[in-house]
């Protein structure tokens, strides 16, 4: 009798073992593949100063062209938008700007539904036109020269260049900060796919 009680009781031990370790097995292999789920990053806002983040609305801007004409953000709506500060001082911007030049802005400048604008920070004219002669590019660059435009999207200290994409509803969908290759080829596809509304 004892000895049945003994058998009957080892059994009952190893089948809850078992079943508690099957358990601790499906829970670990669950964690795992959550843990292993990560959306890759495409701005680091806190770190870069910027005052907006991947997904807000992107604030609205009055602009001077340095032709007198006027741009408002908000009339860009509907559109894939790319924003670049810059400045004539900056020699990260004056790298990056060619690449700018021949990697998108020739590639959808006749695309309606794409529109590109340099932003200079706290310049005159005079300053704009030497920037965009040294740097051979033929995209529009605005005027900011209280820097209002950028305080809106940055921290009034922080550096240049940035940029910034806009999609068709006005949301911020990625943000640069300095030039780095890999960064703006990614920057160059998310462009690419949001004019080709597949993003």
């Amino acid at each position: 009798m004892v000895k049945n009680l003994l058998i009957c009781f080892i059994t009952m031990l190893l089948v809850s073992c078992g079943s508690s370790s099957q358990r601790k097995s499906d829970i670990g292999e669950s964690d795992t593949q959550e843990s292993s789920t990560t959306v890759e990053p495409t701005e680091k806002a806190e770190d870069y100063q910027f005052l907006v983040k991947v997904g807000d609305i992107a604030p609205d801007f009055e602009m001077q062209m340095p032709d007198g004409s006027i741009v408002n953000l908000s009339s860009l709506r509907g559109k894939v938008v790319m924003l670049q500060f810059t400045a004539s001082w900056c020699g990260v911007c004056r790298k990056e700007m060619p690449y700018i030049e021949s990697r998108i802005w020739q590639r959808h400048k006749d695309n309606p539904e794409f529109e590109l604008f340099g932003i200079d920070r706290e310049e005159p004219v005079e300053k704009i036109e030497e920037l965009i002669k040294a740097t051979k590019v033929t995209y529009p660059i605005g005027l900011d020269p209280e820097a209002d435009i950028f305080s809106l999207y940055a921290e009034p200290d922080a550096g240049i260049t940035r940029n910034v994409i806009i999609d068709r509803d006005g949301k911020i969908i990625m943000l640069t900060r300095l030039f780095e290759e890999e960064e703006f080829n990614r920057l160059v596809e998310i462009i690419d796919q949001s004019l080709q509304n597949t993003l």
